[in-house]
């Protein structure tokens, strides 16, 4: 045991220096505050009857809170028979948030490296590099921690890979499905998608070289262990699994209903929506140079202009003093007027650009030099194809191709995100270029590759400092409209505008010439580094910590624009931020357990305060159901709302504003309820009709059902009954009971979001068929007589997948026992079958030579 520990002390080590430099970096953290609080606040909003039912020991698999109603699957759901969700749920309780996913990319990333086999220093220096990504840092402070995780993942899945494909097959499959069922939990499908398109290209160059070198069998033995592997991730989390690919069919991304009178794509997301953020193709200077496109285009990581800036000089030589002119000039960037932030690319916003490092980017231009290995090759191609995928529309050749004929591309959106997978691309890179170094007895040709790297790199940062505008205008796409803004701004001084707005520019380069300045200072150092290191000027040792204090100073320079101390706050509940207003107060004195509120105040798609006191006809999410997002782009978001469709949802109250931005309330008289019975169905042949149907339609005594459920209403059999009643006796989002009596057969509707994979109608404990109304409400056929109606929500594809999970999940614990197991017998076994050290003979023993 003390070998052990002897042989793996430098590893413990630099676990240490982890924790240290994580404590450091985000002390905050440890002491009780939080990144994210707004993104934290709107997540708390949409999970808010989710989070009363918790606190009553209830778990629901339902929310009516948001988009009146939909599955809990995308918001938060509890999977307790999958592992991974019980290793998450100790990270969380041990480290604070976001340490635990720092860790996990320092710990991941260094894994990666040691599997590369590098030096641990140099594992560690490789670690940094990509875990202060500025990236990674920007998502941690936004609160995107699930992104954030699932990239964290990216690392010991790459290594595990090439484990096995380099014959550690057991090892390298048990870590890889371990690996891979951590990063499916974190549910950001679309970075684990982006991940799976690197490993593609990577296993086909393994199977050119396996083709090449005659070694198809060891080749195809590799990937039938990565494809069991990745089934078991995929069994140990069969319940997300199913549940989102079940769920995602209706929902927003899935299919449109509708063929005419549609904003929605055929199939998935719309082109113009999936590329709103794209990476500019000059934009990929900020891998190099931070500031190359302004920084962020607000937040507190943005840039601010002092008294010194070139748009302060244009209204100090107007006469304004130093420090208010200061002030105007920080002014400029805050007016949300077109093209005027100090970032000047297309997207409609960025909290930071994607900075790779100096010294990485240097190193990675070295290693396209000097690297032999074939790892290269699958490293420049991932990096050329997700850079071009990037581009989105601002250079759509390739991304069109992927989005219409790649499967599943076209459900994601912000396609910049893929440069995820291009940040570990350029340090793997990197620091295979410094294994060359190490390991190459050829000095003087690793030196001259050295010198072409830094005349490369070095040469275009120079061009970046002298003549920037060669590569980078500085203006934005609406520059024009940006003067025309400030003239108006400025009542009509034309000249002082267009004055500055060419300040503004100025402002622009010269962030951009600091940044590439101290780019190229970074490149300098590195060189010199490696120079002294090629000359044996210093020792592998100091070189390796050299390297690692290099990477680390140039990435958390940067990091702290981003991600500073401020930017941590004190843990707020939502009773203590969000204040109910007197309207709210009002409504809440309503004990219906079950209607709506549409405030009329609130973008309706992007509702995050309603939901902490009411069902809201609005919410928040990118998953809502397809069917209500087409409702209300055709019925919800006209001016005014059709008021039809809201008696239907059973919106009882409506909240205003005036001009004097006072809010008010107005009851809807006409609110269907929760359950009515209909006079007359009618029935239509598609979606289109459907929706045309209710654009101006009686809800309370008619239904329009679409002809497939015909088969479900026999009309003959109706009887309309004055008499007849149906109310909600007992709620819950998961069982809604209902009591009905009548004298005739009669259609009722329920004013519940219609979605049939889970939901099961009884009557009097027997399940009976429904079917859509009105679009996507729930009906059905109730017999005579006096009956107990109930709406459960059971989903197979949650309950049965979570004992395929807890399966799955046992059979991953096995896999890793195993592999533990082999991989000491294996050890075991080398240590006996070594040679025993001859003993060495004293001088006694040896006995003199005969002479010949």
């Amino acid at each position: 045991m003390n070998n052990w520990f002897k042989r793996n002390g430098i590893h413990f080590l630099v676990a240490a220096i982890f924790l240290v430099i994580c404590f450091i970096y985000f002390t905050p953290a440890f002491q009780g505050k939080t990144l994210g609080q707004i993104d934290v606040l709107g997540a708390q909003s949409t999970q808010k009857e989710i989070n009363d039912y918790r606190a009553k020991d209830t778990t629901i698999l339902w929310t009516n809170q948001i988009f009146g109603g939909m599955p809990v699957y995308q918001i938060w759901a509890p999977y307790p028979h999958n592992i991974a969700s019980q290793i998450v749920k100790v990270l969380i309780n041990v480290f604070p948030n976001p340490i635990y996913d720092v860790l996990v990319l320092l710990f991941g990333t260094y894994f990666l490296f040691i599997v590369l086999k590098l030096n641990p220093w140099l594992a560690a220096a490789g670690a940094i590099a990509f875990t202060f990504s500025s990236y990674n840092i920007i998502l941690l402070d936004a609160g995107h921690s699930n992104q954030a995780f699932a990239i964290a993942f990216f690392a010991p899945i790459i290594a595990s890979v090439i484990l096995t494909l380099r014959g550690r097959y057991l090892l390298g499959s048990a870590l890889l499905a371990f690996f891979l069922a951590m990063e499916i939990k974190a549910n950001h499908i679309q970075m684990t998608y982006y991940l799976l398109l690197a490993l593609l290209i990577l296993l086909g160059i393994e199977l050119f070289h396996a083709i090449k070198a005659k070694a198809t069998t060891a080749f195809l033995k590799s990937v039938a262990c990565i494809a069991a592997a990745v089934l078991l991730a995929v069994l140990v989390n069969a319940s997300l699994l199913w549940s989102t690919y079940e769920y995602g069919k209706d929902s927003y991304r899935g299919k449109s209903n509708l063929t005419q009178n549609t904003k929605e794509a055929s199939n998935g997301l719309t082109k113009e929506y999936a590329y709103q953020w794209s990476q500019g193709v000059s934009e990929c200077f900020t891998f190099l140079v931070p500031n190359a496109y302004g920084g962020p285009s607000g937040g507190p990581g943005a840039e601010v202009l002092d008294q010194n800036s070139e748009t302060a000089k244009v209204f100090i030589n107007k006469g304004v003093a130093e420090d208010q002119a200061a002030t105007y000039a920080q002014q400029i960037p805050n007016l949300n007027g077109p093209g005027l932030s100090l970032y000047w690319g297309n997207k409609p916003s960025t909290s930071g650009p994607f900075y790779f490092g100096a010294v990485i980017c240097f190193l990675f231009v070295f290693g396209l030099l000097v690297v032999k290995s074939r790892i290269k090759w699958w490293l420049l191609g991932t990096v050329v194809l997700t850079m071009l995928l990037s581009f989105g529309g601002n250079w759509p050749v390739v991304s069109d191709l992927f989005f219409n004929y790649f499967p599943l591309y076209n459900k994601f959106r912000a396609v910049e995100s893929i440069i995820a997978v291009t940040s570990i691309c350029f340090p793997i890179l990197a620091f295979l270029a410094i294994q060359e170094i190490v390991t190459s007895t050829d000095k003087k040709i690793i030196f001259k590759k050295l010198k072409l790297a830094l005349y490369i790199t070095g040469g275009l940062t120079l061009i970046l400092i002298a003549l920037p505008q060669i590569f980078l205008s500085f203006k934005s796409s609406d520059y024009q409209n940006s003067i025309t803004y400030l003239t108006q701004a400025f009542r009509g001084d034309s000249a002082v505008a267009t004055s500055v707005a060419n300040a503004l520019v100025n402002d622009r380069m010269a962030l951009e010439r600091a940044d590439a300045i101290r780019s190229l200072i970074f490149i300098v150092i590195a060189f010199g580094i490696l120079w002294a290191f090629i000359r044996q000027k210093i020792s592998l040792t100091v070189f390796s910590f050299t390297i690692f204090a290099l990477v680390l100073v140039d990435m958390w320079q940067i990091d702290k624009r981003y991600l500073k101390d401020t930017n941590f706050q004190d843990k707020q509940d939502s009773e203590q931020v969000v204040k109910p207003r007197e309207v709210d107060q009002f409504i809440s004195r309503d004990k219906d357990p079950d209607f709506r509120v549409f405030d009329l105040t609130q973008g309706i798609k992007s509702d995050t305060f309603d939901p902490f006191f009411h069902k809201s006809i609005g919410g928040y999410s990118a998953a809502r159901l397809k069917r209500y997002d087409e409702l209300i782009d055709n019925q919800l978001s006209t001016n005014p709302p059709n008021h039809d469709v809201l008696d239907m949802l059973n919106t009882k109250y409506l909240i205003t504003q005036d001009t004097g931005r006072n809010y008010s309330m107005v009851a809807n008289r006409t609110a269907c309820g929760h359950a009515w019975f209909v006079k007359s169905v009618g029935f239509v042949p598609n979606a289109d009709k459907e929706m045309q149907s209710i654009s101006s339609f009686s809800p309370k005594d008619e239904a329009i059902v679409d002809q497939r459920y015909k088969s479900l209403v026999n009309q003959s059999q109706l009887r309309q009954d004055p008499n007849a009643t149906i109310k909600l006796v007992k709620y819950n989002p998961d069982h809604l009971v209902y009591q009905s009596g009548s004298t005739t057969n009669q259609v009722a509707v329920f004013s519940e979001i219609y979605y049939d994979k889970g939901w099961k109608m009884l009557i009097d404990g027997v399940e009976k068929p429904y079917f859509r109304a009105d679009y996507l409400l729930r009906a059905a056929v109730i017999p005579v007589g006096n009956h107990k109606i109930e709406f459960i929500f059971h989903p197979a594809s949650y309950y049965t997948g979570e004992t395929i999970s807890l399966a799955g999940s046992v059979l991953l614990i096995l896999a890793l026992g195993g592999a533990v197991y082999a991989e000491t017998r294996k050890k075991k076994e080398v240590v006996v079958a070594a040679p025993a050290p001859e003993p060495v003979k004293s001088v006694k023993d040896t006995k003199p030579a005969k002479k010949a």
